[in-house]
């Protein structure tokens, strides 16, 4: 098997126990059923995991791992794999978004206290030996101070953190202005993480049986909305008046409200002032989501190209069914100016198309 293979190589000898080979041996049985060819990268991440595994379960020091590379190389894979693998109930799995705005929340709630985020990371990671953070990504100095002393407190506890992001940690928080105020997190990184890149030349988002079981992937890009477009995918017209809708302690504005389904103008969501914690609790509430009047990001401020990058990235996380509508061919929408619009593209690039020529054939 080429990953018990390349363990051999890298430590000179068979993995020592039964669980060691469980995580190459549930990565290979993986890649065996969807038809992968696990590149050098994502075996050497694999070898890596099972490592510090043999560590952790034998109550030994573990070295973090940080796992980067472009969109679409099989990093979420690798860490839904590892954390389905690992033999112990004291994990968690969370996604940058997510874990930020209830890490917030919690520190709000607890601003009385000397430590606010002591108290709330014991209430978030109560026992947690393996936190999984997916999509790592920083663009916000506010959220940067904050990972400083995250990780700080998450390697002082003793946790094994496994990240994944599109960026390598000197890549993280590119903007001049702030990344010099950032590089104690980078030295961070490199002090307490084996950095690891995962690269392949095949982008696995493209391959049919990719996301089979996925309901983003079985979602639609329909353009240009017309109006038989819309009556034969029973959506609604483009000019459904506004209704009000509460989402926590706050007032949104959808256009169309029935059982788990839920439709939004592109305006509704991205040119007003929502927030992450506003897609996280609609999600809890609807599975299917329409968003209309998908425009040409390019001509947006990069605080409403942010917002849309960031409600993608919950819908696909949360695993929801999306039916996007735009004004042109979705490769011309996305053009745009924000650094995470190539993890946008390759994951609304697995939604059917839409076209006036074609009722539905892969996005191009």
């Amino acid at each position: 098997m080429a990953v018990l293979s390349l363990i051999r190589r890298l430590f000179g000898k068979p993995p020592g126990t039964r669980v060691d080979a469980s995580i190459p041996m549930f990565f290979q049985h993986k890649a065996e059923q969807r038809g992968y060819t696990l590149s050098t990268g994502q075996a050497q991440a694999i070898a890596a995991m099972a490592r510090e595994t043999a560590h952790l379960l034998a109550d030994e020091p573990t070295r973090s791992l940080y796992l980067h590379g472009p969109v679409g190389r099989g990093k979420s894979w690798l860490l839904d794999g590892f954390f389905q693998a690992l033999p112990i109930a004291e994990k968690q799995r969370v996604h940058f978004h997510d874990f930020f705005a209830r890490l917030h929340r919690g520190m709000f709630e607890h601003r009385e206290h000397d430590d606010a985020l002591a108290v709330t990371l014991d209430e978030l990671l109560a026992g947690c030996r393996v936190l999984c953070f997916d999509e790592f990504h920083v663009h916000d100095i506010g959220d940067a101070m904050l990972i400083n002393r995250l990780f700080r407190a998450l390697f002082a506890r003793g946790v094994l953190v496994l990240v994944t992001s599109n960026y390598p940690p000197e890549g993280l928080l590119p903007n001049p202005l702030y990344h010099e105020r950032f590089k104690p997190v980078i030295d961070l990184i490199a002090a307490r993480m084996e950095v690891l890149e995962v690269s392949s030349p095949q982008d696995f988002r493209s391959l049919p049986q990719a996301h089979a079981e996925q309901r983003f992937t079985a979602g639609q890009y329909v353009w240009p909305g017309t109006a038989a477009q819309r009556a034969a995918l029973g959506l609604p017209a483009a000019d459904c008046p506004a209704q009000a809708l509460s989402v926590g302690t706050r007032q949104l504005t959808c256009r169309h409200c029935e059982a788990r389904r839920i439709a939004f103008t592109f305006n509704d969501l991205c040119e007003q002032l929502t927030a992450v914690m506003d897609y996280l609790l609609l999600c809890e509430d609807f599975d299917h989501w329409i968003i209309d009047g998908l425009p040409h990001l390019a001509d947006c401020p990069i605080a409403v190209q942010q917002r849309f990058i960031n409600l993608v990235d919950v819908l696909y996380d949360r695993d929801k069914h999306l039916v996007l509508v735009g004004e042109q061919p979705l490769a011309e929408s996305l053009s745009g100016q924000a650094i995470d619009l190539a993890r946008t593209a390759s994951r609304l690039n697995q939604l059917q198309a839409v076209s006036p020529q074609r009722l539905r054939d892969p996005v191009s």
